[in-house]
């Protein structure tokens, strides 16, 4: 599922000034304001994509991956829906080489393998756009499960 806050910063970026000029509140409540809004937002995509893909727990990484209060919200989140929230220390969460390269190991355990000279890199890509090869056997026990 697509994301993008552009809106939501461009219109705070609009209004901020004259609202702390004006005393209507202070950047802590500004900030505070904008993260409550952006992490709702993102812990409604992640339960929206939970039920499409019916799952129950949530990996959580990258940088606001380290977010104690995103941690938080989507902890509650996972819990009602009888799931788990998985989230790595910051070691992990900061530096994405981790992800990409337990991706690799994958791949390369599954019999998939890219000579150098052949590898590119795409700056931004859709996740569900990549072909995944780890996955189709755990959907193919469940179609078989299901069949059976």
């Amino acid at each position: 599922m697509d994301v993008s806050f552009s809106g939501i910063l461009s219109f705070i970026e609009a209004i901020a000034e004259e609202k702390l000029k004006n005393n209507e509140c202070t950047p802590a409540d500004l900030c505070y304001s904008l993260q409550e809004t952006l992490f709702a937002m993102l812990v409604e995509i992640t339960e929206r994509a939970m039920a499409h893909c019916d799952k129950k727990d949530v990996l959580i990484v990258g940088g606001v991956g380290c977010n104690e209060r995103l941690q938080e919200m989507m902890r509650v989140m996972c819990s009602e829906r009888g799931g788990k929230l998985y989230a790595t220390d910051d070691r992990y969460c900061i530096d994405n080489g981790a992800m990409i390269a337990y991706t690799g190991l994958l791949a390369y355990a599954h019999g998939t393998s890219t000579p150098l000279e052949e590898s590119t890199f795409t700056q931004r890509f859709r996740t569900d756009e990549v072909h995944a090869i780890w996955r189709e056997k755990e959907e193919l026990k469940k179609a078989n499960g299901a069949a059976g």
